[in-house]
């Protein structure tokens, strides 16, 4: 008796892993000073992941995106290219335009060729988890042994392996991961991955309340509202009673609201009344981001052109930088060289012309996902990803307004305008 042995089959990794080695290359840590501007090692991969999607086009002799993903993903090209031709040296004009392409246009377009089904949305999801983990994990540790970044002269704010010139960075990281473990616990998955996501979301919120970061405080509070909202009445009570008991043992069990803690919490409402340096800061760029564009109201004052112009429109409020060291970095003085504020950056250096291309992009992917969202709540397949990529939309688009683009942590955003766009254009679609 003879047998016929059928040749092993290749193993074929998803494609979907190629977009998550970009967030591989985020879980490395920086040299001192890496994150002053200029391409980092994420950039890189960033540029072969689009290579590698288009080479996959090519081969695959596929049409690569409907004609509905071409026109929102593209419509922020417009105002891009007029934006460029009015910076102050063809070289700067270059420099912004490739930036604001890769993360609002060509990451995006890759990581939507990428994905090929909810299962590969999913295994992404889990990925912005896992980083967040561990870079959660770091921060937790800088703050415990005071290696942070400086924060009114300690060194315990946790900053992960960002360092303290991207002091924004673990905390965007870390909001991203929570808000995908939320989604995912909302969904309809088996029981074990829901508890999983779960005690995830849980365990992220002690290095998101040690970033000391106010802005993506707002954002998850507002966002996981809104998952919460979007999941139904019933799922929302749930975890509303679990993040309460949960809030109950991080404070009073464990000692996470330490006296610096509940002071900058809140500060949130003092912004107004006894603002502090750097809220004063941030309210005087944002009047010279305005005056800006009321000079140039139609096509802003270009890119990259916001320091040029900032003084000329700044009070004498604006301080000369902020401070930062600490977290193996020396004392420096970092410059202030935009609005923290997208929609403003936006404004004034693309005017009206720029923001409603960018704006109207992001709209049309907000609609298209919630639309989707409302498509699959009835049966519950696919609701984890309609509320992942949701929640990981309006996080960034609220967080938009304390913050913009810049250092290493925005390739980041990238990727996650692109698992948005491939929900909200394709993925809704799908059956699976």
């Amino acid at each position: 008796m003879s047998f016929a042995l059928s040749p092993a089959r290749p193993l074929r990794l998803p494609p979907v892993l190629a977009a998550v080695a970009v967030l591989a290359v985020l879980a490395l840590p920086l040299a001192p000073g890496g994150a002053e501007g200029g391409a980092g090692p994420a950039d890189a991969v960033s540029a072969l992941v689009v290579l590698y999607a288009a080479l996959r086009v090519v081969r695959e002799r596929r049409r690569p995106l409907s004609a509905t993903a071409a026109v929102v993903l593209g419509m922020p090209v417009v105002g891009l290219a007029v934006a460029a031709t009015g910076a102050a040296s063809p070289g700067a004009g270059l420099t912004g335009l490739g930036r604001y392409l890769q993360v609002f246009v060509l990451v995006p377009a890759a990581v939507l060729l990428l994905v090929r089904d909810r299962a590969d949305f999913r295994l992404l999801a889990w990925s912005f988890v896992g980083l967040a983990g561990w870079q959660g994990a770091v921060g937790v540790h800088q703050y415990v042994t005071g290696t942070g970044a400086s924060y009114q002269g300690e060194e315990i704010r946790a900053v992960g392996t960002f360092g303290p010139q991207d002091v924004m960075g673990m905390a965007t990281v870390v909001a991203f991961g929570l808000v995908c473990a939320v989604g995912l616990a909302l969904g309809r998955a088996p029981v074990r991955q829901r508890v999983a996501a779960g005690a995830c979301a849980l365990g992220l919120l002690v290095p998101l309340a040690v970033s000391f970061s106010r802005g993506a405080w707002i954002a998850t509070v507002l966002t996981c509202g809104a998952q919460l909202a979007l999941a139904g009445l019933r799922q929302a009570l749930k975890v509303a009673a679990v993040a309460v008991a949960a809030g109950v043992v991080l404070v009073g069990g464990f000692g996470v609201g330490t006296a610096m803690l509940q002071e900058r919490l809140s500060s949130i409402g003092q912004v107004t009344d006894a603002p502090d340096q750097s809220v004063v800061d941030r309210y005087t760029l944002w009047a010279a981001a305005t005056g800006m564009w009321r000079e140039h109201p139609v096509t802003g004052v270009g890119l990259k052109n916001f320091p040029a112009y900032r003084d000329g429109h700044a009070s004498l409020a604006l301080s000369s930088g902020s401070d930062t060291e600490g977290a193996g970095a020396a004392y420096r003085k970092q410059p202030l060289l935009s609005p923290h504020n997208m929609y403003l950056l936006v404004l004034s250096e693309q005017g009206l012309l720029g923001l409603l291309a960018l704006g109207g992009s992001w709209l049309a992917m907000l609609v298209c996902g919630l639309r989707g969202w409302w498509r699959v709540r009835g049966d519950g397949r696919g609701l984890d990803c309609a509320l992942v990529a949701c929640g990981l939309l309006i996080w960034q688009l609220v967080d938009f307004a304390y913050a913009d683009i810049g250092g290493p942590s925005t390739v980041l955003t990238a990727v996650v305008f692109g698992a948005v766009a491939w929900w909200a254009l394709v993925g809704a679609e799908r059956t699976r």
